[in-house]
């Protein structure tokens, strides 16, 4: 299925100026010119060259749509095979239409990420690369797609290739302290193993330093708004997506369900979750709504908690006060630009720690100091790293942990005086997991996991 050639629409369906379909494979050029009309054959032009015509049916003749046909000959593609990209007029209708031609004339439909999994298996990128074109397409900030972009370019890669390179110099020079100790051309003693897998162990540690952050500008930050009904839950959700996403009202217990939005915080985005307000009712449909925000906190990485600074503390306000020590959290004191009956000195006392921001969403006050403490506490202070280089996926960050708990067990292992042949196996162990970041040592089912999880035409 590697060898064969693939087609599919490569841009979102729905109407537009135009879309494009990709062809991909040894018959990507003989298939296009099937259903091509233009001056000249695509097999006879130059490579990187567009060309205008017609899409015909290849078995009628009948014209399709009048489009750009772009040429790229291997190795100099995406997937180092040959790619034809037709660029019709978007709409179902046409673009359907000559995908159908293409497959008539011989293409196949491609799998989802297929185009991306054939670049990663003809050498063209690692799988580390490969799965940061996924970050990529799903970045919801500038930052998050800056990240995706720099582990694309290879950056993540060559670090893991030197550290990688390390552990072989290493095994190289144990080898020939086991095998042949007579010789001695670098004396491998402990004391030296010992040197060599602490710098590993370091430099392992630092690309974890950079996990949390990285998982928080890919995969963004589950907060949650929870607070009594009519204290401005909806009405903060509403200031941080600059939109009327959630209804506001004067009348409790507007808010039914779970309301979610991404938003971008000073790069970081939040998966934004406005709840129904949390207090003993007997609606049905509310009190459903409630159990849903119970369920939503389980969830969360923060929570911002709304209080109402027009009413005195309720036993409900202390209630979620209580709870909130369990969470990363922001307290928020809402509606100052009215006459207070809420006492801040009580409400500081009660949250501790817990950053607190005195706000008027209806007067759109305090929103800047609310972005500003939740970039502090989830950046502290650490805006980008020395070369922007991110540790950011899941996978990624387990087999890094994997990889250093197999450094430790060999420093553990010397010191306990345990015999250098076998202080070998730990390292290779370690050797072996960082290269299933990059795909140079892994399970073919987990590659197909991996590309799974891509839209089709990429």
């Amino acid at each position: 299925m590697e060898t064969d050639t693939i087609a599919a629409i490569a841009t979102p369906l729905g109407e537009g100026g135009i879309a494009v379909i990709r062809v991909s494979g040894p018959e990507a050029i003989p298939i296009a010119d099937q259903i091509y009309k233009g001056k000249t054959s695509l097999a006879d032009v130059p490579t990187h060259t567009v060309h205008y015509g017609y899409i015909v049916h290849p078995d009628t003749g009948e014209r399709i749509d009048e489009v750009l046909v772009t040429v790229m000959r291997a190795p100099r593609t995406f997937t180092r095979e040959d790619v034809v990209e037709i660029s019709c007029h978007g709409g179902m209708v046409p673009v359907h239409a000559v995908l159908e031609a293409l497959l008539s004339a011989g293409a196949r439909l491609a799998e989802p990420g297929e185009f991306t999994k054939r670049a990663f298996l003809n050498g063209r990128i690692d799988l580390s690369q490969a799965e940061a074109v996924i970050d990529l397409i799903r970045a919801k900030t500038d930052r998050a797609a800056k990240v995706a972009l720099k582990q694309h370019e290879g950056r993540l890669s060559r670090l893991i290739r030197q550290l990688r390179n390390e552990i072989v110099e290493t095994l190289a020079h144990l080898a020939v302290n086991v095998d042949y100790p007579e010789y001695d051309a670098e004396e491998m003693t402990s004391r030296f193993l010992r040197e060599r897998c602490q710098q590993i162990e370091k430099e392992i540690d630092r690309l974890l330093s950079t996990a949390r952050q990285g998982k928080i500008y890919r995969e963004g930050i589950a907060t949650v708004i929870v607070g009594r009904p009519n204290v401005g839950k909806s009405s903060l959700m509403n200031a941080l997506t600059q939109e009327n996403k959630a209804i506001v009202t004067e009348i409790p217990g507007t808010t039914r369900d779970v309301i979610e939005e991404y938003v971008n915080v000073r790069g970081i985005p939040l998966r934004l979750l406005d709840t129904a307000g949390i207090r003993e009712t007997e609606d049905i449909v509310e009190r459903i709504g409630v159990e849903r925000t119970h369920k939503a906190l389980e969830q969360a990485d923060l929570v911002l908690l709304v209080l109402n600074y027009a009413e005195p503390l309720h036993e409900e306000d202390r209630k979620l006060i209580s709870i909130l020590k369990q969470y990363t959290a922001i307290v928020i004191v809402n509606k100052i630009d009215l006459p207070g009956q809420l006492n801040l000195e009580e409400v500081r006392s009660l949250v501790g720690d817990t950053p607190l921001i005195t706000t008027s969403l209806k007067q759109e006050k305090g929103i800047e100091e609310l972005e500003e403490a939740i970039a502090s506490l989830f950046l502290l202070g650490k805006v980008e790293t020395a070369e922007g280089t991110y540790v950011s996926n899941a996978r990624h960050i387990h087999l890094l942990k994997k990889a250093k708990q197999n450094v430790r067990d060999c420093i553990d292992g010397i010191d306990a005086g345990v015999p250098l042949d076998m202080v070998e196996i730990d390292l290779k162990n370690a050797w072996q997991n960082l290269g299933e970041i990059i795909g140079e040592a892994v399970a073919e089912d987990l590659i197909d996991q991996i590309f799974s999880q891509f839209c089709l035409g990429k």
